[in-house]
């Protein structure tokens, strides 16, 4: 594809890898002992949020001075806090509960972040359903914090799939109305909207959607990346680290509308650990593909989907899989398998479903029980949540 980058404005761009100090690079530099910068990304379930903070990390910290992230979720034993870690910036986790109705929690970080850690820039992610995090956070860090904290624009991640829903045509990718809703928030949230996953469209089509987002988001700042393909990263960094944010007055005009998006929702983590019984080397690449096969098939069978599913191993020596599945009707994606066989790993499984909890709870047992009996495997599990935003009792 001839297609590298789209600056602000929408045009095409070569993508650079300057690693010398840009005026940027020396203005975070010269505020790093007073001052840090702090940065929410947002995003609908399965953006490529995580993914976009990893790319700017490893990118800033070589050329803007060191970088920290927060992994936050509203459930605990996070993929995203596991896979982070390999990024070599320092590493933070606010789990159980979103960012925005833990400030106390999320000041503190940022500052010993800053001032144990020497960061100059943090960022943190918000829950994929999460929305109100420009009135709660932004607009609380500015009354409060304003002497120390500079404020990035308000990143929202979009995924082009998922962009489907909005776009004309409206194409029906098997998610209830209600998430459409959801989605549609956080981009009226947005100080600067970033199109993800560039690498999966054509020029023409990263065209019309940056087009379509101008139109959607007026007055908003576009860009388009691939975080994982690394498209973009350099413009991107440079564009948050010399802007701010604008603090526009954003709430959420139909909390009924809002209340019953979230509920529609399932959360399920768990953390495992896998051992062949016969102390022999498999393809565990193999084992998480049909875990996940499992769990979509039984959705399918249920009538039911998963926004976002996502898996994290590891064996030791360095070797990690790092999987995720956007919906039952798309293919597993793997940002990084395991390079050699072996003979146990350690597992997270996060799933954000449109499932009741028990259903939801069972199906996956099922998954699990399934492998092993294929793989010879024994499991030992150290971690399970599964509740539904709606349940009786949370």
């Amino acid at each position: 594809m001839a297609y590298d980058s789209f600056s602000t404005y929408g045009g095409a761009g070569a993508a650079h890898e300057d690693t010398g100090q840009t005026k940027a690079t020396r203005r975070v530099a010269e505020n790093a002992p007073d001052r840090i910068r702090f940065m929410v990304v947002s995003g609908f379930l399965g953006a490529g949020k995580t993914t976009a903070m990893i790319a700017l990390g490893e990118y800033m910290d070589k050329n803007y001075g060191h970088i920290g992230l927060i992994a936050n979720d509203l459930g605990a034993n996070l993929v995203d806090t596991n896979l982070t870690q390999t990024s070599g910036c320092t590493v933070e986790e606010i789990a159980s509960g979103c960012i925005c109705y833990q400030m106390d929690n999320t000041i503190d970080k940022i500052r010993r972040l800053k001032d144990r850690d020497g960061c100059v820039f943090v960022m943190s992610d918000i829950p994929g359903c999460g929305v109100g995090a420009l009135d709660h956070t932004y607009h609380r860090l500015a009354d409060e914090c304003a002497d120390w904290i500079t404020l990035s624009p308000f990143m929202v991640v979009v995924d082009p799939e998922r962009l489907r829903m909005l776009l004309p045509e409206k194409a029906d990718i098997n998610l209830p109305e209600e998430l459409v809703y959801l989605m549609k928030l956080q981009l009226e949230e947005a100080d600067l909207v970033v199109l993800n996953k560039i690498d999966l469209l054509t020029d023409e089509e990263i065209q019309r959607d940056v087009d379509f987002l101008k139109e959607a988001c007026p007055d908003v700042p576009v860009m388009a990346i691939s975080a994982l393909k690394k498209i973009g990263i350099a413009e991107l960094a440079e564009f948050i680290t010399t802007h701010e944010s604008a603090l526009k007055n954003f709430s959420v005009r139909d909390d009924e509308k809002f209340a019953e998006a979230e509920t529609k929702l399932t959360w399920y983590n768990r953390r495992m650990f896998f051992k062949t019984l016969d102390d022999s080397k498999i393809d565990c690449n193999a084992v998480i593909d049909d875990i996940i096969e499992n769990i979509r098939m039984g959705l399918i069978e249920r009538k039911r989907n998963v926004p976002h599913l996502k898996t994290f191993a590891t064996a030791g020596a360095g070797d990690f899989n790092k999987c995720s599945l956007i919906g039952i009707d798309y293919d597993i994606e793997h940002t990084q398998l395991f390079i050699r066989d072996h003979k146990k790993m350690s597992m997270i499984v996060n799933a954000r479903a449109v499932c009741e909890s028990r259903p939801l709870a069972r199906l996956v047992d099922d998954a699990i029980d399934d492998v092993c009996d294929k793989y010879n495997l024994d499991v030992q599990v150290f971690f399970t949540e599964c509740f539904g935003m709606g349940d009786e009792g949370r």
